[in-house]
């Protein structure tokens, strides 16, 4: 039953091309873009010793976990709700939790798929290295999806109509990004705004992943950090989701 509606689920996103191209076509046209320009290649200390390439393919990793959890997530769900769609499932065998489990696990693979793309096409065609220490880089993208999905889903839980989803993910969204070192580095932010970043959820997210990627330990706080908003967006969310 899950996978009949995750394929179901994946044929209706694929019919929106729009969505596909944000997650996956826009962070490897930002690699593809910067990694090119000169010097992209060499240990830039203004980025913490990491390489201009490795930042971007890390930078993309945390936008395509921005984009669904903030933007596509919760207007997708709060859409479903508003048109009926949950409370006509919930005359039929197939509960609207199933279709809930089937949009995570669809998202979640598009998420992962999206990162593998941009460590594979920073080695082949920039000389990335692979993240030096693969397990905490995995573990940090988890917890990362963990967090960002978690918090898209509480957005669904109160947003009244799919399109209040998107914007309530919208004023997320971008902010997300500024803390978490998209617009600009965290290493050449003023120490306020830095230490601010690095308690959001992207920006713990997307430190921990450059850590990884650069082969430094990981803390423990940012990992704690990522932990603490999917557990309580997620408990906020299952108490607060209604499902019609």
């Amino acid at each position: 039953m899950l996978a009949r509606l995750t394929f179901m689920e994946l044929k209706l996103t694929m019919r929106e091309f729009v969505v596909p191209l944000f997650v996956l076509v826009l962070p490897v046209a930002l690699l593809l873009g910067f990694g090119f320009q000169p010097g992209s290649r060499k240990a830039n200390a203004d980025l913490g010793g990491q390489t201009g390439a490795a930042y971007i393919a890390a930078i993309g990793a945390g936008i395509a976990l921005a984009i669904i959890g903030l933007s596509v997530l919760p207007a997708t769900l709060a859409g479903y709700r508003e048109k009926g769609v949950l409370r006509r499932l919930a005359t039929t065998p197939v509960r609207p939790v199933y279709l809930l489990a089937a949009q995570l696990v669809l998202y979640a693979a598009g998420a992962l798929f999206t990162v593998a793309v941009l460590v594979v096409a920073g080695d082949v065609l920039f000389g990335t290295p692979v993240p030096k220490d693969f397990p905490a880089f995995v573990g940090a993208l988890l917890l990362g999806m963990a967090a960002m999905f978690a918090i898209g889903l509480l957005v669904a839980a109160v947003a009244p109509t799919g399109k209040a989803g998107q914007a309530i993910g919208m004023v997320l969204f971008f902010p997300s990004l500024f803390l978490g070192g998209v617009y600009i580095p965290r290493e050449t932010m003023p120490s306020v705004l830095r230490s601010i970043g690095d308690y959001s959820p992207l920006g713990a997210t997307l430190k921990t992943m450059r850590d990884a990627w650069m082969g430094t330990e990981p803390r423990a706080a940012q990992m704690a950090i990522m932990a603490a908003y999917a557990a309580t967006a997620g408990l906020a969310a299952t108490r607060l989701f209604r499902w019609e």
